[in-house]
């Protein structure tokens, strides 16, 4: 209980306005609020969080375990990213109904296209049961055993938690292992397709843009959750309806100012905001450049087959983003940490808490931590790159090494007997349909030819030409055979001749010695985040992201990204015209949007200047994960759709720095612009509550 009292402690001793952080939505009550009131907000914590009445939590979902949607109508009209919603838009795309092309908007409920799989899951209610997980966890213990216990207990309670029947659980980390809370979901599985730009607004810039400043890019698709007749999550079905809400988010068409009031709600994937500078320093000397090499002679291959042919470009669309996000993050975080001196400030920190402990007596039991951290960094610097650059080849970026690697999983099944044996075969044969049906032998050789040498002197691109695994019929005839004659057939493919011993020696080797000293590094780092806190309590403590919901708050804010530069925080339409280049992949220009641009046709949604807002910058801390999530204004409407970051604040998973951190989102007004005057989809707009809270 000691601890739990001291995380509270160090989440409210402090009353001045910060921004960066994301701050669990249950805990505002307090500083949060303040910063957030001292900010310009007008909402308490109350409207943000309530588990008896209907707050904003309610209109924020998950969006397929990966983004952010915010709900937006009574009907459960919902709205994220044209970046999330990719994948979909691509699965029913063709070269006849080209809708990633052409964009897609269905005019009636019945037009709106169901999407096998796909997923929003809300948040019902958050409970610290921290003592309860760490119940007979002792010092004593081994990182295996602690973690057995906790799982233990974790288990335990989710087992006792009242919820309804279609309700579910889970338990989550937080600081470390030092601190967990509990999550009641609600998961809608109807959640069908309803409207999306053409590729050359939901994507405009593309990978020149992406990750930088100034953007114009009209980054968002919309969808509608569908529920049973009683209003609860149902599977797809004809005659289900329209959800209706707990909550949804009015829209405001009074725009943004620099220096107004901004939350970002929603579900942020990973960070890593307290890493020793062994850590730092491994990550951006040693890992992502590794990484970088691999994806950026992958990217070269992939781009130049999809300017070439319309058929692969639509093939390779969603898989050409998914590689390309990363490799360019890497390179800004890296540029990032450099540039904010991270690494020399977080050494700064720990001479800071090393002086500590000396003066306040507790350097026998924490003394060891730093130096004991630094020792293993070395030791484990080697294996996490390799482990690494296994993923990224084996996993990643070449789709025959991926069906590989899952191949090997079936084989190992087949030991296990025919039930495990069978089960595996149905995963692995839903999963080679999924890659081999937007797959192009000659695109995915290139691949290999580029980025094996990277990781192997032995590469051998002529297993294309003769394995079964380029074909979708060919591959069936292995996949359907007994497990017998599949263990037979897929050991005399070519393909998996090549990769098998790679892949053994990552299972046998590679791995086993990777987790062996990931797990001492963890326990490491859990008891130096607990020793952090305790021996320097005034430093301002957040939990690091994990895929559960948060709030980050900040303000409409330019910022400075080198000497004698400024960047505003809006841009404008001005600016998709003055980047316009006719036919290009990355910035053509549908003919229809230059000529609403041509008349400036901008109906209700211009500025008080006569002019288009596009995008805006925020300071609030966002990662991958919070791609969708909405950003609101002072008084709970929506104002803007939070999509990326600028590249030079990429390291913010690392490094949060005030100074150059921003978060990019797309202006809700060009959002309505786009619905309306672009793709006469009045139904849409007429279903939302539109605000004006400056009014």
């Amino acid at each position: 209980m000691k601890l739990i009292k001291f995380l509270i402690f160090c989440i409210t001793i402090q009353v001045s306005a910060q921004q960066g952080g994301m701050w669990i939505p249950s805990l505002l009550k307090g500083m949060n609020e303040n910063d957030m009131q001292a900010l310009g907000s007008k909402l308490t914590a109350k409207d943000i969080y309530d588990v008896n009445q209907s707050s904003l939590k309610d209109a924020i979902g998950h969006f397929n375990g990966g983004c952010t949607s915010e709900v937006i109508s009574n009907q459960g009209l919902l709205l994220t990213n044209h970046h999330c919603g990719y994948g979909q838009i691509q699965s029913h795309s063709s070269l006849e109904n080209d809708y990633l092309k052409d964009g897609f908007w269905a005019k009636t409920l019945a037009d709106e296209l169901p999407n096998e799989g796909l997923y929003v899951e809300f948040i019902v209610r958050i409970e610290d049961v921290t003592d309860r997980v760490l119940d007979g966890v002792t010092p004593e213990m081994t990182e295996k055993e602690k973690q057995a216990k906790t799982d233990s207990n974790s288990n335990s309670i989710q087992k006792t938690t009242q919820k309804e029947a279609w309700q579910d659980t889970k338990i989550k980390a937080f600081f470390k292992g030092n601190q967990y809370f509990l999550f009641v979901t609600e998961r809608f599985t109807d959640i069908r397709l309803v409207g999306a730009p053409p590729t050359s607004i939901g994507k405009f810039g593309s990978d020149t843009d992406n990750w930088v400043w100034p953007r114009h890019t009209g980054d968002f698709s919309m969808f509608r959750i569908y529920a049973d007749k009683n209003n609860r999550p149902a599977e797809y079905a004809k005659d289900n309806v329209p959800y209706k809400p707990k909550h949804f988010l009015p829209v405001s068409l009074d725009g943004i100012s620099e220096g107004d009031f901004t939350l970002v709600f929603g579900f942020p994937g990973t960070t890593q905001e307290y890493l020793p500078a062994v850590a730092i320093k491994e990550i951006t000397q040693e890992l992502n450049p590794s990484n970088i090499a691999i994806r950026e002679a992958a990217l070269k291959v992939i781009d130049a087959h999809m300017k070439a042919s319309d058929e692969i470009r639509i093939q390779y669309a969603s898989k050409q983003a998914r590689i390309a996000n990363a490799w360019k993050k890497w390179i800004g975080e890296n540029l990032g940490i450099e540039k904010s001196n991270a690494i020399a400030k977080r050494q700064a920190l720990e001479a800071e808490f090393t002086a500590a402990l000396k003066k306040k007596h507790l350097k026998a039991g924490y003394g060891d931590l730093l130096p004991e951290l630094e020792k293993r960094y070395a030791e484990f610097g080697p294996i996490d790159v390799k482990r690494s650059n296994f993923v990224e080849i084996f996993v990643r970026t070449n789709e025959l090494m991926g069906m590989m690697f899952r191949l090997s999983q079936m084989e190992n099944a087949a030991k296990n007997g025919d039930d495990a044996f069978n089960m595996a075969r149905e995963a692995t044969k839903n999963r080679i349909k999924n890659v081999l049906k937007d797959f192009n032998a000659e695109v995915d050789q290139g691949v290999f030819e580029a980025i094996m040498p990277m990781y192997t002197d032995h590469v051998d691109a002529t297993i294309y030409q003769h394995t079964a695994f380029t074909n979708l019929e060919s591959a069936n005839d292995i996949l359907n055979s007994s497990s017998a004659e599949f263990l037979k057939k897929l050991n005399a493919d070519p393909a998996y001749i090549y990769a098998k011993p790679f892949i053994e020696d990552f299972y046998n080797t590679i791995e086993p010695e990777f987790q062996k000293q990931n797990t001492t590094i963890n326990g490491l780092e859990t008891a130096y985040m607990k020793a952090l806190m305790e021996v320097l309590p005034n430093v301002r403590y957040y939990p690091d992201a994990n895929s559960t919901l948060r709030v980050t708050y900040g303000q409409v804010r330019g910022y400075e990204p080198r000497d004698a530069v400024y960047y505003k925080p809006i841009s404008y339409l001005d600016g998709v015209m003055e980047k316009y280049v006719p036919g290009d992949y990355e910035f053509d220009v549908p003919q229809k949007l230059q000529d609403l641009y041509a008349a400036k046709d901008y109906g209700k949604y211009a500025d008080a200047n006569g002019k288009l807002p596009v995008c805006f910058l925020g300071t609030n801390h966002t990662t991958g994960g919070n791609s969708g999530s909405p950003a609101i204004d002072a008084h709970g409407n929506l104002i803007g759709l939070n999509f990326d970051r600028v590249w030079e604040g990429t390291m913010s998973d690392m490094n949060y720095d005030p100074d150059i951190c921003r978060n990019i989102m797309v202006d809700v007004r060009y959002v309505l612009f786009i619905i309306d005057k672009y793709a006469g989809a009045e139904r849409l707009i007429k279903e939302m509550k539109l605000a004006h809270p400056k009014s």
